[in-house]
């Protein structure tokens, strides 16, 4: 077995890893970016559609676009890349950490590093996970494998389109279809409200002409060796309203019902998984449980803008490197999702120092504020025009907003929304 040393190992080579690697290799430390596909970037390299950059680059780009920005810096640098492999498992021994890579061009791997940095995204979800019944067809796909299917091998899935889910990916596809000639008969939505972004509503459903079915599932897929209808049932008040449902006539089903952050291996290793993100427990440094292992990007909480996966990756980068640098952390507290939010991430603050917060609502309201409180203590309120479980929010906590309260009996921070 080849063994090999390095400061840092990354996992997963998209925008996350890539710029986590950087920081790390900024600082004088020696990286590895290990990637399971054949080429880095990840999930951008399969988004053509434009969007991407707003905030890091000062410009709109593409998917891929965006990613070789990445690729340039990182392929300029002295990181090490190592393509086509997966990391099968982390070993804690004296004063490293051994990770094990296995891949079909060298074998099985054996890096020895002092820091882990997982990078390695998320997955969808797919029809077993929302447990639709039917029979089992061809012609049902994930909406990330239809725009693989299109983007990259060229194919396309179907000519007469259903698409579940209303989220950005769903709703992306529902355009991309449609340019390809296909007829996309509908996009089914399980809640009262749409799940993605309102330019996309637009640019993507009512510039098109697609109907948008709120409060509707899919009752029932028919056909036997390919999917030729589906059965939608329209809810109120989450109850299914059998009596009034219609069938679509159809030949493939694209399924954009979520993502789930891709934390198999966190979970072998024996890593706390937050059951509202399925990411990793995270302190204020994005360290896990694990003492010297990272987490960062979609597979710590899933985001909707990649300039979000990078600002908070290229921080992580820099808390490894600190860690590499034997920097001692600050005593750091609890921090709790109050009303109305679903997460917040990180799990852990410190009043001695600067803080980044990332959260989800469960609700759409306008005009809504966030208040952050210690100990009941409110010591931040912020307006908020607009917001929605689709949309991200961040906030920032300079430790000057709380180093005078940090000798409270209780520190835990608390964010709600009202």
């Amino acid at each position: 077995m080849k063994e090999l040393k390095f400061d840092t190992l990354v996992i997963g080579g998209g925008s996350a890893g890539m710029a986590a690697a950087l920081e790390v290799i900024s600082r004088g430390f020696s990286v590895a970016v290990v990637e399971r596909e054949n080429a880095m970037g990840g999930i951008l390299n399969q988004c053509i559609h434009n969007g991407f950059g707003l905030h890091h680059f000062k410009e709109e780009l593409s998917g891929p676009a965006y990613a070789e920005k990445f690729i340039e810096m990182v392929d300029s640098s002295d990181i090490d890349v190592f393509i086509n492999m997966t990391i099968m498992d982390i070993e804690e021994i004296v004063d490293y950490k051994a990770v094990y890579g296995m891949s079909g061009i060298t074998g099985m791997v054996k890096f020895l590093v002092k820091t882990v940095v997982f990078a390695n995204g998320c997955r969808e979800r797919n029809r077993g996970s929302i447990g639709t019944p039917g029979t089992r067809p061809s012609g049902v796909f994930t909406a990330g494998l239809a725009q693989r299917l299109v983007n990259i091998e060229g194919y396309i899935p179907g000519k007469e389109c259903v698409i579940v889910g209303s989220g950005d990916i769903g709703l992306i596809m529902a355009r991309r279809m449609s340019w390809v000639g296909a007829k996309v008969k509908a996009v089914i939505e399980i809640q009262p409200y749409p799940a993605g972004l309102t330019r996309n509503i637009v640019q993507c459903l009512n510039d098109f002409d697609i109907p948008l079915y709120l409060s509707h599932v899919v009752g029932e897929i028919h056909g036997k060796d390919r999917v030729e209808s589906i059965d939608v049932i329209p809810l109120k008040n989450g109850v299914e309203q059998k009596e009034k449902s219609f069938n679509i006539k159809c030949d493939s089903l694209l399924l954009a019902v979520g993502l789930v952050p891709d934390n198999e291996l966190a979970k072998k290793i024996g890593i706390s998984i937050n059951p509202e993100t399925n990411g990793p427990i995270v302190d204020r440094q994005l360290m896990t449980a694990k003492d010297g292992i990272f987490a960062c990007g979609n597979v710590l909480h899933v985001h909707d803008l990649v300039d979000f996966v990078t600002e908070e990756s290229a921080r992580c980068g820099r808390y490894a490197a600190d860690y590499l640098d034997k920097k001692t952390p600050s005593n750091q507290f609890r921090t709790v999702p109050g009303q109305n939010i679903k997460y917040l991430v990180p799990n852990y603050y410190s009043p001695y120092e600067d803080n980044k917060f990332y959260l989800r609502t469960m609700i759409v309201k306008n005009r809504a504020e966030l208040i952050i409180s210690v100990n009941k203590k409110e010591i931040l309120r912020k307006k908020l025009k607009h917001i929605q479980p689709s949309e991200m929010i961040s906030f920032s906590l300079p430790k000057g907003d709380v180093e005078s309260i940090s000798e409270l009996s209780d520190n835990t921070l608390e964010a709600k929304i009202v």
